[in-house]
């Protein structure tokens, strides 16, 4: 029962940093589009991992820096929009599964089908 609070919490967690991320101006931040894949809390709400992706994979570190030089702000912010007796410490990781996707993809179409029949 209680994994599914927190799996809850973790999704309201997800959809209020994506919101929030439009708001900062640190330019790292702005520089690059961000997704926040999934987020991961602790069963005593005091730590959350935030997986974060980027569609530019070479201003990545300079992002995540971004992110973690906003956390302050970025915690004080979920505090106000969600009713949790204790709002998480946000630490931020990178998330390679979109890139590792289409890395995957673009191997699979690369491979050659043979057109000649088996059943014959």
């Amino acid at each position: 029962m209680a994994s599914n609070r927190i799996g809850r919490i973790n999704e309201e967690i997800q959809k209020e940093l994506a919101d929030l991320l439009r708001q900062l101006k640190d330019p790292r931040v702005q520089a690059t589009m961000i997704s926040i894949t999934r987020v991961e809390t602790t069963p005593d709400l005091r730590w959350a991992k935030v997986y974060a992706s980027f569609l530019d994979e070479s201003k990545a570190k300079d992002a995540l820096k971004g992110l973690k030089s906003a956390s302050g702000f970025l915690r004080r912010e979920l505090g106000r929009s969600l009713n949790l007796r204790y709002t998480p410490e946000l630490q931020w990781a990178l998330d390679d599964s979109i890139t590792y996707g289409a890395k995957m993809l673009k191997l699979i179409n690369s491979l050659e089908v043979s057109d000649h029949d088996d059943d014959q």
